[in-house]
């Protein structure tokens, strides 16, 4: 196979598709096409991992008493943060409405297998926890894949990695990585939504080198 030529059009299409990805919380509730869900997975596939391990396992959450399990945690988890900052601080952290549970048509729970037979083990006699690094990275290429069909995503953190292993009756050696949101957005903003809430800036000094 020949490798494709990336022409200077395409390039500031990537270059926009990377500036609109968003950590979407506020979706419509009319379901993404089947078929499209199954090509985002197969891109998500292609993702690059240690020794070609794939260690990520995807895996869709349908099941209403699941769902309800996953945002029953979500609260129980979200108020001990808020129980953790001052009460002006947890005010404005609640108004963030950082979940997204209730009216994404999709939710999309991510674990690795931290010791995959596939791969042999190439790569990860030093760095074993490059097989986490590689279920990250097949994240971001389902967020990116999603942004371009137009899918928003917001990314659950706010969870209790033991819980949803039971909840989800994962696998006993699999690791939760993340659960994900995933919808058509009710709005789109040319502005991360924390930094239109006041909640942080971008860092104007991340943009330079580091440089030894």
């Amino acid at each position: 196979m020949t490798a494709p030529v990336f022409d200077p059009e395409f390039r500031k299409k990537l270059d926009e598709l990377f500036l609109w990805r968003r950590d979407v919380r506020h979706f419509r509730r009319d379901p993404v096409p089947e078929p499209v869900l199954d090509h985002l997975l197969d891109l998500t596939c292609a993702t690059p991992s240690v020794g070609l391990s794939q260690p990520w396992r995807f895996m869709r959450v349908d099941d209403a008493g699941r769902r309800e399990a996953v945002k029953a945690e979500f609260t129980r988890c979200n108020a001990e943060a808020l129980a953790r900052r001052d009460e002006g601080d947890s005010a404005a952290y609640a108004r963030l409405k950082l979940a997204g549970l209730d009216d994404a048509p999709h939710h999309v729970a991510v674990f690795c297998d931290p010791d995959p037979a596939q791969g042999r083990g190439l790569g990860r006699l030093t760095m074993p926890e490059t097989v986490h690094w590689s279920a990250v990275m097949a994240i971001h290429s389902f967020w990116l894949a999603a942004q371009a069909q137009n899918v928003g995503l917001g990314w659950v953190s706010i969870l209790d990695p033991d819980r949803m292993k039971t909840i989800l009756e994962a696998e006993p050696e699999w690791q939760f990585m993340a659960y994900l949101c995933v919808g058509y957005p009710e709005q789109d903003h040319g502005t991360p939504e924390l930094e239109r809430r006041g909640w942080e800036q971008r860092c104007a000094e991340r943009r330079h080198w580091i440089r030894r």
